[in-house]
């Protein structure tokens, strides 16, 4: 596959934006939204409603889950875009084994703005509480392949078209390459 994204995760610490930049990829690029937050089992989201981080192997059966789920659909002949935190390159390689040629937006946010996003946010289960963990455990993706950071701050109309299009010129190096199956990704933007 070479440098061809065949799907995307969105990632970042909790109040980075990871939903609302992956809902409007997913409907820019006419791909399908898989929300990582849902796939959480009731043990982890007990935890961390308690304030207590995740640990690895709480993330484990999660990560491959969410992998399970992105191969399913990139075999129903749609392009995935997952958001997940992802804050561990394990993780991040964890995904890519079970979706080889998969893209990251790492979406880059401060301790400060993430722990205010957090604090104004209603009904989730993730307190700002927990925030100085996700930072600790965070590995920021900088020097991987397909990845691509962009400045959390920036308005949500700048971001998902600024995604879709780097999503769609790496299917454009492929020789030959239209558009990404399963989406209409090459008429997006």
């Amino acid at each position: 596959m070479g440098d061809t994204i065949a799907a995307l995760v969105v990632m970042g610490v909790s109040g980075c934006g990871k939903s609302s930049v992956g809902a409007a990829v997913a409907e820019l690029a006419g791909a399908r939204l898989i929300e990582g937050d849902s796939f959480h089992p009731a043990s982890n989201i007990a935890k961390m409603s308690a304030g207590i981080p995740l640990d690895d192997d709480d993330r484990a059966g999660w990560l491959a889950r969410l992998g399970e789920e992105m191969a399913r659909t990139l075999a129903d002949g749609a392009a995935p875009v997952l958001t997940c935190s992802a804050l561990k390159l394990k993780y991040r390689d964890a995904l890519r084994a079970a979706v080889p040629g998969l893209g990251f937006v790492f979406l880059d946010l401060t301790r400060e703005m993430a722990a205010h996003r957090v604090a104004e946010r209603p009904g989730h289960f993730m307190p700002a509480s927990l925030i100085d963990s996700q930072f600790a455990a965070l590995e920021r993706p900088s020097a991987e392949a397909l990845t691509l950071t962009l400045d959390a701050t920036l308005p949500l109309s700048e971001m998902a078209p600024r995604v879709v299009e780097w999503w769609r010129a790496s299917a454009e190096r492929r020789a030959g390459a239209r558009h990404i199956p399963g989406s209409t990704l090459s008429q997006a933007v």
